[in-house]
């Protein structure tokens, strides 16, 4: 797998980047994300890790010519930035994940397999199912056998809704399945979600509950 790991601080770039390489990634790391933007017109990349104040051009503007331009390249945001409005900035660019400095590498490391695993191409094999399927070894969802373009957290919200169709969840249930302990924020986070999800899923699959949260729609 080849990883992009943009970070700026020479010591954390060489702590994650060898790691990611005991790991058997194949790791390519720089220092600006002027660098970055060569690369990646350059050449393909399983993931990109990106920290976001770093100089020249910032993570998240990279972040942004990934999903124009290299959308099959998953993405980490791993920044020491953990306020709300850069956290809804970051998955309204698609963002597969958000994880905020200090980390521990192992956790980070155990975040990249999971992303990877779902962006994974099952070689051989193309879902046939008609409308909705949601396949969760691989972190995929499906439409008439379509893949569907969804973030992690936008699968995970989709899934736990539609495992308990007749179930209305608040935005701090959904928080805890997402994200379990580690986010730290206003629950609002949710809600920047659902409007992507909205706006990638063909039907309303998603109902919103006022007073209490979200459900899925298995009426459509």
């Amino acid at each position: 797998m080849e990883i992009l790991f943009l970070e700026d601080e020479p010591t954390i770039q060489e702590v994650l980047a060898e790691y990611m390489k005991m790991q058997g990634y194949q790791v390519t790391a720089v220092s600006d994300g002027e660098q970055a933007l060569k690369l990646l017109a350059e050449r393909k990349f399983d993931m990109a890790v990106l920290d976001i104040m770093v100089p020249k051009i910032s993570g998240l503007e990279v972040l942004s010519f990934i999903r124009e331009n290299r959308p099959e390249t998953a993405t980490i945001m791993l920044t020491a930035l953990g306020d709300e409005k850069t956290q809804v900035q970051a998955f309204n660019l698609y963002a597969d994940d958000y994880v905020i400095k200090p980390v521990s590498p192992i956790i980070l490391l155990k975040r990249m397999e999971t992303i990877l695993r779902r962006v994974k191409r099952t070689e051989g094999k193309k879902e046939k199912e008609k409308g909705l399927y949601i396949q969760e070894d691989s972190y995929q969802a499906f439409y008439d056998g379509e893949l569907l373009p969804l973030t992690l957290s936008e699968f995970l919200l989709l899934q736990t809704l539609k495992k308990e169709p007749n179930r209305a969840f608040t935005r701090e249930q959904l928080i805890l399945r997402i994200f379990n302990e580690d986010y730290i924020g206003n629950d609002r986070i949710i809600d920047a979600h659902v409007k992507n999800l909205r706006k990638k899923l063909p039907q309303n699959y998603i109902k919103t509950i006022i007073g209490i949260g979200y459900q899925f729609n298995g009426e459509v």
